[in-house]
């Protein structure tokens, strides 16, 4: 680093300082919403990556179970167990209930499943139990912590009473978050019986997991028949439609305003020592030397910014974390170098268009 740019720099160290605080933010800016996006993309469709089942069974036209909405009974069920190599037909119940506890009520993803089997539960548990009875629920970890509820608690849906016996990972969905309680209890919430939202198939072993699809799809036309992988990739494609395009507009906008900040700093740098540029010239710098003098300040001024943002991302997080439960992230090393070669790249298209300035100073001025 040319010593010269430094000394530039710290001409203005109040500037230097507006400038370098700008750049971290727009870094951690441009982290927190890709952690974000880690941490819902995770969380939403981990309930789905989780459940390692076969076949995933669908009412018709349904592809996931983000957004979609399908409708099956239990009639559906006693036909597909009567299939041969059909180990296990699990069924799911996905609902949209309000949970209250005293004067708190918020909106959960209720997912009723057969506890005898376990297929359909909650990926993993921080706290307590999945469910045994028609009494009881499992709530996420983040939901409990957001209205302060904890194992042994009691809430309500529909204005019956549920104790909540264990907390949930993986099933924080940012903007929802799942729950789960025994298939009947979700089916008394509807008022059917026998309804549900799909079953999750189990091959028997050694059976080929293609041939009972072709097979549930001759005896059961109409349906919606999935492998494990091919609807993860649907509910993946589903929340990213929604979400991604909120981040990368977010991210871009972000861009143009450290790109801003940057051109405007350096340019203003260029005026300010129009004339030192001019004696420069005049002095018979070598080709390239002025412009290699700007690049290196505003590479300079994104190596700071961003060590001082990779500084303050992490407690950051931890509070807005602590405060607001629902928030999930998740970082990488990966990640960071990623926004930290994008902001290089910032400040280099800063430079180049700071730098074209310089075309408009002449040796002469230094007489003027």
């Amino acid at each position: 680093m040319d010593i010269c740019a430094v000394r530039m720099l710290k001409a203005q160290p109040i500037r230097l300082g507006l400038t370098i605080g700008s750049v971290s933010l727009c870094v951690v800016l441009m982290l927190f919403l890709i952690s974000v996006y880690g941490g819902v993309s995770r969380g939403a469709v981990e309930y789905v990556r989780q459940n390692k089942v076969d076949l995933w069974v669908l009412q018709g036209n349904s592809t996931n179970i983000m957004r979609g909405t399908s409708i099956l009974s239990s009639g559906h069920g006693a036909l597909l167990r009567s299939l041969k190599d059909v180990k296990v037909a699990a069924p799911i119940l996905m609902l949209l209930p309000a949970v209250k506890k005293g004067n708190d009520i918020a909106t959960v993803y209720l997912a009723g499943y057969d506890h005898r089997t376990g297929i359909g539960g909650p990926p993993a548990l921080a706290e307590g139990r999945t469910v045994f009875g028609d009494n009881e629920i499992v709530l996420d970890k983040a939901f409990a912590a957001r209205f302060s509820i904890q194992v042994g608690d009691t809430v309500s849906i529909q204005d019956e009473p549920l104790v909540v016996v264990g907390l949930s990972l993986g099933t924080n969905a940012f903007v929802i978050q799942y729950a789960f309680v025994t298939i009947e209890r979700g089916q008394s919430f509807v008022g059917f019986p026998g309804v549900t939202s799909c079953y999750l198939v189990n091959v028997a072993e050694g059976s080929s997991v293609a041939r009972v699809k072709e097979l549930i799809q001759e005896e059961l036309p109409g349906l919606e028949v999935f492998d494990h992988s091919t609807f993860l990739r649907n509910n993946i494609r589903e929340m990213e439609s929604g979400f991604l395009t909120l981040l990368y507009s977010i991210a871009f906008i972000g861009s143009i305003v450290l790109t801003a900040i940057l051109s405007l700093l350096l340019s203003i740098n260029i005026i300010e020592r129009r004339k030192d540029f001019a004696i420069m010239k005049a002095l018979g710098a070598p080709q390239g030397f002025l412009p290699m003098l700007i690049v290196q300040q505003s590479m300079l001024i994104s190596i700071v910014g961003s060590v001082l943002a990779v500084a303050l991302f992490f407690p950051l997080v931890s509070v807005i974390e602590a405060v607001a439960p629902e928030v999930s992230s998740q970082t990488s090393p990966e990640q960071i170098a990623i926004v930290v070669l994008a902001v290089s790249c910032i400040s280099l298209l800063s430079s180049f268009l700071a730098m074209q300035r310089l075309r408009h100073i002449y040796p002469l001025e230094t007489f003027s």
